[in-house]
């Protein structure tokens, strides 16, 4: 279709402010969009509809018109609700690069007109996925005559005949047609998502999963709740959702390919609006997070929970115990990667966090609507309520999910005692979508404090969150997690030995006994850790290890023999369980 056809709608509400001359420019697309930045999403042919909440003074407008005519966009259309009347300067710019500039009656939604274009150019290319712009409207309602994604997959399979999904970065499905799609699936297609992406690659991305070909479409997050500006894939790689397309999209024809584009652009308008409604619960996160920094009166922050309590609790209203989480993602510099210190890692720590704090069993995406999570710096904070000391939280262990989560915990009997997240759990079911995303220059890191009653608690609480996190960055691996429990332990201390003195340190003690196991098979490793484990009890550590008594002793010698150490003295011991956990 042309500009000047979509002039001559009138249900469109656009007036025309400059351009007159390029009005029978083709367009292919649509794209809504609010960053200052947004070449990395065009490739050419589209009208960009923009609310101009980038502009902030008269020299904003050159740059940003100059990026949209070098990517080849057809038209710019500017809506009035923000400033009412269209600023000059944009005007000029538009004229200087001979683009067309549309402005967007406050009356009309950007929706309207995404729903317009997407209709009309999809019918000009194939009419097999028109039922699908047509019912895009009852796509931007939650009601009851609405459906959300489930409408665009629905017709998806009943008219394509394609099964899809919608998938967060960890997988969770987010809207599907037919059978909900298998978690360690949805896990393993959003890896193979990531990884691509990390790559350069555009999509869509092919990936075989058990004998079964998928297409994965990403849905670019571009409206307001995007991380802004974004210059580097990892600014966006972690929060982005995909389509996943049972199909090998490699032989499709040109225009199958630009109706699925189609699709997630209409998904994408969607996740703006339920991105949107995380606002309050950032904002609440923010101010009491700010009162917990400034060491306010416990009085003032009760009062500032009083508050959130009734949007993260609905029904509820209070909350007898929350906990924090702190997470940050750091990123290094590798062969193919720039350095990442102007990388703004705390967005995407935020936008991670809200991730990972949704119950894995729990599926669509709205589950999320009791986690607030601010960011301050680097690091992303989410203050979590906890309604009763029993109540299924984000991250327990219910369901058929937290059941493969529980077999990843060691201890599962002692986090059953205890109410809240989990450490361990928390990332059970997403450390091998996101160490894929992460790839080989990026980490994640999280915290997790007790579980406290008060507001006297949270000041505490971050800190305890905060050292956890330090711990678990210690540790090796892409994405790493303490929690509380772990700070009254010997480990908060190992983490933070320097590698040399490691070294040296096991080397000593452990060396000579690896070096006679090697050659003379006598276990005496094995041995130690056994009767390190069964606190020097000679008659449970042979029965243990199926030996006499005697042939424990002969052992144990043996070991004092290479070392020079004595393990009926307590500091001999303490040095050998170190030199172990250290090893």
């Amino acid at each position: 279709m042309r500009l000047r056809a979509l002039l001559e709608t009138d249900a469109l509400g656009l007036r025309l402010l400059g351009g007159e001359d390029e009005l029978d420019r083709t367009v292919r697309g649509v794209m809504t969009t609010d960053l200052r930045d947004p070449s990395r999403y065009l490739s050419g042919g589209e009208l960009v509809l923009t609310g101009l909440a980038w502009h902030r003074d008269a020299a904003d407008s050159e740059p940003f018109v100059r990026i949209l005519a070098g990517a080849g966009v057809a038209g710019l259309a500017a809506g009035e609700a923000e400033l009412r009347d269209i600023p000059a300067d944009l005007v000029e710019a538009c004229r200087h690069h001979r683009l067309p500039l549309f402005a967007v009656n406050e009356t009309v939604a950007f929706a309207t007109i995404t729903e317009h274009v997407v209709r009309q150019v999809s019918g000009e290319r194939a009419g097999d996925l028109a039922a699908v712009v047509d019912r895009h409207r009852r796509l931007m309602t939650s009601g009851p005559a609405g459906g959300g994604p489930e409408v665009v997959l629905d017709l998806l399979t009943s008219d394509l005949d394609l099964r899809a999904w919608v998938l967060s970065p960890t997988g969770r499905q987010i809207a599907g047609a037919g059978a909900p799609l298998p978690g360690p699936l949805g896990a393993a297609l959003a890896g193979h998502h990531l990884a691509a992406t990390r790559t350069g690659r555009r999509g869509p991305h092919r990936a075989a999963v058990a004998g079964t070909t998928y297409s994965l479409f990403p849905i670019r997050n571009t409206g307001r709740g995007a991380v802004p500006a974004a210059r580097d894939v990892r600014e966006s790689v972690l929060s982005d959702w995909l389509l996943a397309v049972e199909a090998d999209a490699s032989d499709w024809p040109a225009a199958r390919l630009d109706l699925l584009q189609g699709v997630t652009q209409l998904i994408a308008v969607e996740r703006d609006r339920r991105d949107a409604a995380r606002t309050v619960r950032r904002r609440l996160a923010q101010e009491v997070l700010e009162l917990v920094q400034a060491g306010a009166a416990p009085a003032e922050i009760a009062a500032r929970l009083r508050v959130a309590a009734p949007v993260l609790l609905p029904g509820l209203g209070v909350a007898p115990q929350w906990q924090v989480v702190v997470a940050r993602v750091d990123w290094g510099a590798t062969d193919r990667t720039a350095a990442a210190g102007d990388i703004a890692s705390g967005p995407v720590a935020q936008a991670l966090l809200e991730e990972i704090l949704v119950d894995p069993a729990v599926s669509g995406p709205d589950s999320a609507d009791r986690i607030a999570v601010a960011h301050t710096g680097e690091e992303a904070i989410a203050l979590v309520p906890l309604p009763t000391a029993t109540t299924t939280s984000p991250g327990s262990q219910e369901g058929a999910s937290g059941e493969a989560a529980r077999a990843d915990v060691e201890d599962a009997d002692a986090l059953d005692e205890e109410p809240g997240l989990h450490a361990d759990a928390l990332l059970a079911s997403v450390r091998e979508p996101l160490s894929a995303g992460l790839a080989d220059d990026g980490r994640l890191t999280l915290g997790v404090s007790a579980a406290v009653h008060s507001a006297e608690g949270l000041r505490g609480a971050l800190e305890e969150a905060r050292h956890a996190r330090r711990v678990a960055a210690a540790r090796p691996g892409r994405v790493c997690a303490a929690g509380h429990h772990e700070l009254a332990s010997h480990v908060l201390l190992l983490p933070f030995v320097p590698d040399d003195v490691r070294r040296a340190f096991t080397a000593r003690l452990l060396d000579p006994l690896r070096d006679y196991d090697r050659r003379h098979r006598a276990e005496l490793i094995e041995t130690l850790e056994a009767f390190l484990d069964c606190d020097g009890s000679w008659t449970r550590c042979a029965a243990r290890l199926h030996l006499h008594v005697n042939t424990l002793r002969y052992r144990v010698g043996r070991i004092e023999q290479l070392t020079g150490r004595d393990l009926s003295r307590l500091e001999d011991k303490l040095d050998f369980f170190l030199a172990l956990r250290m090893s």
